[in-house]
């Protein structure tokens, strides 16, 4: 695991414990299975063609703020209004100057499938996505170990969400087959020394079953980079950062899908 990482998880445990201490697991779970159900997130990026889940985040660890000032209703109807196919939200404070309350605006502003972007380690975290509306959660590989993986994606699909496993490891591999996910996301970027390479993408795809729903993500920026990666046969995306540098994200996005 990169120092970043370490960093975060450490405060993730932090949060946790914190969460806990205002509403024990039980109340989550009853609060979570209580909710209204999760839109079809899967099903939006089985749809043919080109699908992107587009992110609305303020700021990361490698770049500060991104952009300001940040109004996720206002970046998700853009989105919705060009093409997305689902829309990625940071809720991470400490390092992303997300929320959770940037979740509940994203969802209350569109009607497209909404996904909760964090560091999930424990349960709690799960059930507290449902309460705010995610329709799907990202689990790390790097950051939990295989009983965790399959734990928290077990969970996770209980409550109806979708999960999308992320890698960047070939190590990680095996790991996240264990858990026997739908939908895999390949990160380009290796958070030890930032270099981002496309190519990789294609690397651990080759890997995973050819009914895996491979997500590219990290490095996207340009047609050409969409072209080489539909060439070698991948069609899913989540791009962030490239539409929070752009004065109209949804424009961006619908010039990024236009080949």
């Amino acid at each position: 695991m990169s120092n970043i990482l370490d960093r975060i998880v450490k405060t993730k445990r932090q949060e946790v414990a914190e969460l806990l201490q205002r509403h024990p697991l039980r109340e989550l779970e009853q609060s979570a299975r209580d909710a209204s159900p999760p839109r079809n997130f899967l099903g939006q990026l089985a749809e043919p063609g080109i699908r992107v889940i587009a992110e609305a985040k303020k700021a990361s660890p490698s770049a500060g703020v991104i952009r300001d000032p940040f109004q996720p209703g206002v970046i998700a109807r853009s989105y919705a209004d060009h093409g997305a196919a689902c829309i990625s939200v940071l809720t991470d404070t400490d390092y992303f100057q997300g929320k959770l309350a940037d979740l509940e605006e994203v969802r209350a502003s569109v009607q497209l499938p909404v996904l909760r972007k964090d560091f999930m380690i424990d349960p709690a975290q799960v059930f507290e996505a449902r309460i705010h509306g995610a329709d799907a959660i990202l689990l790390i590989a790097e950051i939990l170990t295989e009983k965790e993986l399959v734990h928290l994606h077990r969970l996770g699909e209980s409550l109806g969400m979708a999960v999308l496993v992320e890698l960047h490891d070939s190590a990680s591999v095996d790991k996240v087959l264990a858990a026997d996910p739908k939908l895999v996301g390949v990160n380009n970027r290796d958070l030890r020394t930032f270099e981002v390479r496309l190519e990789h993408t294609l690397e651990i795809a080759g890997q995973l079953p050819d009914t895996t729903m491979v997500v590219s993500e990290s490095g996207i920026k340009t047609t050409a980079d969409i072209r080489y990666l539909v060439q070698g046969g991948i069609r899913r995306f989540l791009v962030g950062e490239t539409f929070m540098r752009s004065e109209n994200p949804g424009q961006k996005l619908a010039d990024l899908i236009a080949v």
